[in-house]
C-alpha cells in the first residue's frame, strides 16, 4: 500500500479547485437559463483561471518538495537547474 502524499499546499489546491467546481456549476445553470454568451465566457474564463492556478501550485509544489528532496545537498548545479525547470514551468 502506497503511503499517502501530502503537501502542506495540498488544502490551498483543494480550496482552488472548489472554487473552480462553484464557478463550473454556475455555467451550466446560466447555460441551462439561456444567459448571454458574454456572461457565460467570463464565467468560464474564472473555472480555467481556478484550475490553471492549481495545476501551477501543485508542480510548482512537487518541484519544491520532491526534485529538490532528490537532489538534497548534491552540487550547486542540480539546484541552478531545478530553478530553472521551475521557471520555465510558468510557460506551459
Amino acid at each position: 500500500m502506497k503511503k499517502p502524499h501530502v503537501h502542506k499546499t495540498h488544502s490551498a489546491i483543494t480550496k482552488r479547485l472548489k472554487r473552480a467546481q462553484g464557478h463550473l456549476r454556475s455555467v451550466i445553470t446560466m447555460l441551462e437559463d439561456q444567459r448571454e454568451c458574454l456572461e457565460i465566457a467570463q464565467q468560464l474564463h474564472a473555472v480555467e483561471s481556478a484550475i490553471a492556478s492549481a495545476k501551477k501550485v501543485l508542480i510548482h509544489d512537487h518541484i519544491d518538495h520532491c526534485l529538490e528532496h532528490t537532489v538534497g545537498g548534491k552540487a550547486a548545479d542540480s539546484h541552478h537547474a531545478i530553478h530553472e525547470f521551475k521557471e520555465i514551468t510558468k510557460y506551459l
